[in-house]
């Protein structure tokens, strides 16, 4: 278990100037004190007052998402939510769940029996049990990149996929590019049917051709670029769109195979921003989600529902990072 001087070592700054962050002292200034209490949660340092009986445990439930390390998509989502659950005094167990805890066990249940008041779901799919659950449920539930309507006790956080998208088109556009396609996730996803709409959407307002065929689903793994990319290049689309970062590193290297330049021959664009992002040959333009403010928003939200104040959803704005994965269209020939 970390300690105060591992905290003061990771910091620079001297153990009785963590403890004052740690106990709220008023003779530091507040941003290192947030700062000492950010670094606390990374590290995984408890208090006493944190193990003791009178905290409120929310549960953080993950599914099909890596969170582990830094690298890792769900990883700053779930250390912001965690941030925040600190300063606010609630105890946070992140939960592994899987679709047999699921079938075996009902949620409302589950979250009675190990005392939670509120739950964030991060990673869900459509068709998990647990999903046709949360328009009955009473407990305070945050899904992430999720939706239940007309349920008070449920909310939802998210980025806005419609503007991340459209500026995404807007930056083709103004290259030249018209043939654009996008390679989204899986079709039993929430999110990949908003980015679906958001693509749509935009390349109607635009004046842009789009058929069923540009915007096939596939999964948020590199290898599902393998399975589009011959059919797409072969239909002369100069740009695609990809529904995650890891979807958009296959296709640069799909094309590496195939001896077709990235950005010269075809511009690609990604979604979330995460590390790799940067690192890839060439270095990718991609639609950056602020991870761990959607982290932070979760709880903010989950905080409201469990002080009776039915939100809805909460939306952040992406922002667009151009890099070199995307370059005007080649002149036809």
């Amino acid at each position: 278990m970390a300690t105060i001087k591992d905290i003061a070592n990771r910091l620079g700054i001297s153990t009785s100037t963590v403890s004052k962050g740690l106990n709220g002292a008023s003779d530091i200034s507040e941003s290192l004190r947030q700062t000492v209490l950010d670094t606390a949660v990374e590290l995984g340092y408890t208090t006493k007052q944190m193990r003791g009986k009178d905290r409120r445990k929310v549960c953080l439930f993950v599914e099909n998402m890596d969170y582990e390390t830094p690298e890792q998509f769900g990883y700053d989502i779930i250390l912001g939510f965690r941030q925040v659950a600190f300063r606010e005094n609630f105890d946070v167990t992140v939960f592994p769940v899987t679709p047999h805890i699921q079938a075996e066990e009902k949620y409302d249940t589950f979250m009675l029996k190990h005392g939670f008041v509120g739950g964030f779901m991060v990673g869900f799919a459509l068709l998990d049990d647990w999903m046709s659950q949360f328009t009955a449920t009473s407990i305070p539930t945050v899904l992430f990149d999720n939706y239940i309507r007309k349920n008070p006790a449920v909310a939802s956080v998210g980025s806005d996929n419609l503007e991340g998208i459209d500026d995404a088109v807007v930056h083709l556009m103004k290259l030249g590019h018209r043939h654009i396609a996008l390679i989204n996730g899986s079709w039993r996803s929430c999110i990949s049917e908003q980015r679906r709409q958001a693509y749509i959407d935009s390349m109607t307002a635009h004046n842009l051709p789009f058929s069923k065929g540009t915007m096939p689903y596939g999964y948020y793994v590199a290898d599902s670029a393998k399975d589009h990319i011959d059919r797409l290049l072969s239909m002369g689309i100069t740009a695609i769109l990809c529904g995650n970062d890891l979807i958009a590193s296959g296709v640069i290297e799909e094309c590496r195979k195939r001896g077709v330049r990235i950005p010269e021959e075809l511009s690609v664009v990604g979604f979330d921003d995460i590390p790799l992002s940067a690192r890839l040959d060439p270095p990718l333009t991609t639609i950056r989600q602020d991870r761990t403010e959607l982290g932070k928003s979760g709880f903010y939200t989950l905080h409201s529902l469990i002080n009776h104040i039915p939100i809805s959803r909460t939306m952040l704005r992406p922002q667009l990072i151009v890099r070199k994965s995307t370059a005007p269209v080649r002149p036809e020939t």
